[in-house]
């Protein structure tokens, strides 16, 4: 029984490939017997600064073989890492700081100056470039002792989410969460040492679990691709080709990037056969076009929020689909049980919109010095009354079809009451998807003003006339938005979705 995520690496590919590539960037790389002897100099250097177990130690780092080497580091100490994001406001990494309260934070000497401002004493400060030489500084037995000290129910990492009051939290992921996800993605999509992995997600994004784990344990190559990249459809798929990529785990808004663009026309890298999404929702109309480009390739549409360990629910897609229909999120993956509560906390029917809810060992353990917020949403399962048992209740609206797939509806936050209506503003995002010309669409309720925002993006100059005329032929007159704006480009958060906070000031 595997307990600790370290297994993976120490049981797989420093046995099988120690020599082989482990990670590689835009112009170096690590095998993975560097990668060991780098992350355990760091977990070195961390214990001459403190001596605490199963507590964060932050890293300060850009998404880099640095800052893996810093999170496996963390962990070689009997610790759980919390990886921050160098762009931060500097108000919100002081509150995610605080809330912390981690006694190491690793970085480096040329990103050192933003936690210098924040008054961060120089004594919690550990320069990762010093774990990097090519001499091994660590005693074995020590991190050995510290590595066995671990049970599967302790935390391997920590990651901040937005909350509703302005504060950050932190959800705490325990190594049997990691465990039982990444042995059914191994299993459900076949990973091995053959695959190349096009790693997309920020490290503080929990969608990079599943890159650098999978990497970890079966020996496979991850590819960290530039953030920059990102913003150039061309130019991605340009290094998904040189770097012969065969599997990548992205955010939907980078595969319609490159879809309005239409860059598969001309440029369709042949190594790819394993495509996987998550985060958003994914417009039909963009799966499609990437399926007629890939006919024999896989296409899995994975659902979750952070608090269950990345996903939850899967769908390899097995069937056509029309560009209106909406695409299902699927089935719980192994070991994961999905609940859908009505209003009345009971089992939702058929087509029966209810609540999706979670229960297995894929659960958070909660929040990071947040105990109100934890028991407001990891709560008892109220359709077992009989011992103690929580579900995580993720606010998100679905139901089950008539093909016991689960298909998503929506937040609850994202429904709103407009006209004496309720409404759910994703079923109007997916109309407008349908609209010809647009290429992407995000929609916003403007609260004060009782007013259904649509911003979007055309190279074309469609009148909102053309465009409630195309949506009224899918939805009721209420529904339709009543303010239009057009963007050359829709903003995204660092993780790569739709930032809606930016859209949503803009309406101020």
């Amino acid at each position: 029984m595997q307990i600790n995520v370290l297994e993976y690496l120490e049981k797989g590919p420093l046995l099988k490939c120690r020599d082989k590539l482990a990670i590689r960037d835009l112009s170096r790389g690590v095998t993975f017997g560097e990668l060991e002897r780098f992350a355990k100099n760091c977990a070195t250097l961390i214990l001459k600064k403190t001596t605490v177990v199963n507590q964060p130690v932050a890293v300060f780092l850009p998404k880099s073989i640095e800052a893996i080497i810093a999170d496996l580091g963390v962990l070689y100490t009997g610790n759980c890492y919390a990886n921050l994001d160098i762009k931060s406001p500097p108000q919100r990494l002081q509150s995610m700081m605080q809330n912390l309260k981690a006694s190491v934070i690793i970085t480096s000497s040329s990103h050192a100056g933003a936690l210098r401002a924040l008054d961060i004493p120089e004594g919690q400060l550990l320069f990762v470039e010093q774990a990097i030489t090519p001499e091994a500084i660590y005693d074995n037995t020590q991190l050995l002792a510290r590595s066995k000290s671990v049970i599967d129910t302790d935390p391997v990492y920590i990651i901040y989410t937005s909350g509703s009051t302005g504060i950050p939290k932190g959800v705490v992921i325990p190594h049997r969460g990691v465990i039982d996800y990444i042995d059914w993605a191994l299993d459900c999509y076949q990973v091995s040492e053959s695959e190349v992995i096009g790693n997309q997600a920020p490290f503080f994004f929990d969608n990079s679990t599943l890159d650098i784990y999978l990497c970890l344990s079966c020996g496979a190559t991850l590819v960290l691709i530039p953030e920059e990249i990102f913003g150039y459809p061309l130019k991605l798929m340009q290094f998904v080709e040189r770097m012969g990529v065969t599997t990548f785990f992205w955010v939907p808004s980078v595969m319609t990037n490159v879809a309005n663009c239409r860059i598969l026309d001309s440029l369709a890298p042949p190594s790819l056969r394993k495509i996987l999404f998550a985060g958003e929702v994914m417009p039909t109309k963009t799966l499609n076009y990437w399926r007629g480009k890939y006919p024999h390739a896989l296409f899995s549409n994975l659902y979750g929020p952070t608090e269950i360990t990345v996903d939850c629910t899967y769908y390899t897609v097995d069937r056509d689909f029309k560009d209106e229909e909406a695409l299902p999120i699927g089935y719980p993956c192994r070991n994961t049980d999905i609940l859908i509560l009505n209003e009345k906390n009971e089992p939702a029917k058929t087509d029966e919109t209810g609540e999706l809810c979670v229960r297995g060992s894929s659960l958070a353990l909660g929040y990071w010095n947040n105990p109100a917020k934890t028991a407001s949403v990891f709560v008892q399962n109220p359709l077992n009354p009989h011992y103690p048992e929580l579900i995580y209740r993720t606010g998100d609206l679905v139901s089950r079809n008539a093909r016991g797939e689960i298909m998503f509806i929506g937040r609850k936050d994202f429904q709103i009451k407009h006209l004496g209506y309720r409404i759910e503003l994703g079923e109007i995002e997916h109309a407008v998807s349908q609209v010809d010309g647009i290429h992407n669409g995000c929609v916003i309720y403007n609260q004060d003003k009782k007013e259904i925002a649509l911003f979007f993006e055309s190279d074309r100059d469609l009148s909102p006339a053309f465009i409630r005329k195309r949506m009224l032929t899918r939805l009721p007159k209420y529904m339709l938005p009543t303010s239009f704006h057009r963007l050359d480009k829709i903003p995204l958060t660092a993780n790569g979705k739709i930032d809606r906070q930016k859209l949503a000031a803009s309406l101020e």
